[in-house]
């Protein structure tokens, strides 16, 4: 997912984003660890769609406090 796109979404929608990659991620450890998993990039790619909803909402929430 793009920046931009989670940019345009509200302080709850974030939430709820990053709440849904924790638990995609979660999924995907577990495929793994017993070893069903084909594709191991997409642990990469949803680590960092992590991190990045993360830092949209703090700036979201800078933001708000201000």
């Amino acid at each position: 997912m793009k920046a931009s796109e989670l940019r345009a979404k509200d302080v709850a929608a974030l939430e709820t984003e990053v709440k849904e990659l924790l638990k995609a991620h979660f999924g995907l450890r577990m495929q793994k660890a017993t070893q069903q998993l084909s594709n191991h990039t997409m642990l990469g790619k949803t680590r960092r769609d992590i991190a990045r909803a993360k830092t949209v909402l703090a700036q979201k929430k800078k933001e708000s406090a201000k």
